[in-house]
């Protein structure tokens, strides 16, 4: 029997988290580990005491035809980085790696997905030092944050 690599092992467990999203477009699943201990983890949801998308059965941004990484404010969710990021102590967080999964509305792998604008700010306000985001059940993306910090025009 061949083990599954760490890399897989805690993208298989934020998989398992995004199952837990309430988001009608996209489900995201975040876990942040350090020092092989899992530190928090974070689905996509509308914040505690508010009806989510999935509880009121319409999402605002498709109702309004909003393209994919737009007119977040439109959005009741939470992210799942930021969820991940408000759960944990920050001095857990300083050197970690997020891993991060997405699955569209019918369940399948959003392989080509990375934290929005917002959530790159948070995760390198965070000091999070790594995010590994799943491309294929077996292949993922490796960020050094470092690159956002010098390179990403986005934010």
């Amino acid at each position: 029997m061949e083990r599954v690599d760490k890399e897989n092992y805690y993208l298989d467990i934020a998989e398992t988290v995004l199952e837990r999203g309430t988001c009608l477009r996209l489900r995201y699943g975040a876990i942040i580990v350090k020092h092989d201990v899992i530190v928090s983890t974070g689905y996509n949801g509308a914040p505690r005491g508010r009806q989510n998308c999935t509880d009121i059965g319409e999402c605002t941004r498709k109702k309004h035809d909003v393209p994919h990484g737009e007119r977040y404010e439109l959005c009741r969710s939470v992210h799942a980085e930021a969820n991940a990021i408000i759960a944990a102590p920050r001095e857990q967080m300083l050197g970690s790696t997020l891993y991060l999964v997405c699955h569209d509305a019918d369940g399948g792998l959003m392989g080509d997905t990375s934290s929005c604008p917002m959530c790159r700010r948070l995760i390198i306000n965070a000091g999070i030092a790594r995010v590994i985001i799943r491309n294929t059940p077996e292949k993922f993306t490796v960020v050094n944050v470092r690159d956002w910090v010098e390179n990403d025009d986005t934010m």
